[in-house]
């Protein structure tokens, strides 16, 4: 397996925690840190955690640097580039799956930042436990651990964290939240991390059952059976729509609730309406009983 480590309190303690127990059930365990060059001194950082791994007996270790780009914004840019280097090393080592360091605390924010932005139960669902992506497993061993915590087994086993001046820097929206929920007190945190983990079950639920939805209404051609949609409940409809969209190749970044109510009155509030656009290009008709796509 690998750990994810950026040389913080969250994944520095999953880091000692992971090889700690690695070495006694015998499984190999190593470490990624990602550059992403967006701050001065980044790659000495990266490389004195590289070196700081090495001398713990993590193997393999790996350093990768990467370009952010700017689509979504620089959280969501970082995070993507972040992404990609992990998946790499996976792949290259062949690794069962990847670790990240993401806490309870985490979990908290995530979850009022997707009630800021007025976000649907997937959304207040916040970070999965497991999530595959693009084939490589990645898992959050510490969604039940508190950020005092790992803090605390960071100062037990000597290890000094580093702090990332981004977590302060008030033009990201997750710094800007975390204040708000340091102050809510633990308890509300842990309400708020329960609340993702139930909603997160019951959106697993629906999605199972909107793919099986999807399935049945496609054509040959790949459009949708306006007779099978009109059939399902609306938050399986909407959820066909959303995933017929993305299968489409609507980049999910630009596909909003509005594209999603736009397709739904196709089926819902027909009375003869022009075709309906979408991000990247495309166009969505009701014709023939189907809905299809055209330029």
């Amino acid at each position: 397996m690998l750990v994810a480590c950026s040389g913080g309190a969250d994944s520095l303690a999953l880091a000692a925690a992971t090889l700690f127990v690695a070495r006694r059930m015998g499984l190999r365990c190593g470490l990624v840190t990602v550059d992403h060059g967006l701050q001065e001194g980044s790659g000495e950082r990266a490389a004195e955690l590289g070196d700081w791994a090495v001398e713990r007996g993590f193997a393999p270790v790996q350093v990768r640097s990467v370009r952010v780009g700017a689509a979504g914004g620089p959280e969501a840019a970082a995070r993507e580039a972040r992404y990609a280097a992990l998946e790499a090393a996976a792949v290259e080592h062949r690794a069962a799956m990847v670790l990240l360091g993401h806490t309870r605390d985490d979990q908290a924010e995530t979850v009022l930042l997707a009630l800021a932005r007025g976000s649907g139960p997937r959304g207040l669902a916040g970070m999965p436990q497991r999530r595959v992506r693009n084939g490589v497993v990645f898992v959050r061993p510490l969604l039940d651990v508190g950020r005092a915590e790992t803090r605390a087994a960071c100062a037990a086993e000597g290890l000094v964290a580093w702090e990332d001046p981004h977590n302060v820097d008030a033009s990201y929206a997750r710094a800007r939240v975390r204040p708000i929920v340091a102050a809510l007190g633990a308890g509300v945190v842990a309400n708020l991390a329960r609340t993702a983990r139930l909603v997160g079950a019951d959106a697993d639920y629906l999605d199972g059952l909107a793919a099986d939805a999807l399935e049945k209404a496609l054509s040959d051609g790949g459009g949708l059976s306006v007779v099978e949609l009109g059939r399902m409940a609306g938050p399986i409809r909407t959820r066909v729509l959303h995933a017929w969209a993305l299968r489409l190749g609507v980049p999910g970044t630009d596909l909003a609730l509005r594209h999603v109510d736009a397709l739904d009155a196709l089926i819902v509030r027909w009375h003869g309406q022009g075709a309906v656009a979408l991000p990247g290009g495309l166009a969505v008709t009701r014709t023939g009983g189907l809905l299809q796509t055209c330029r």
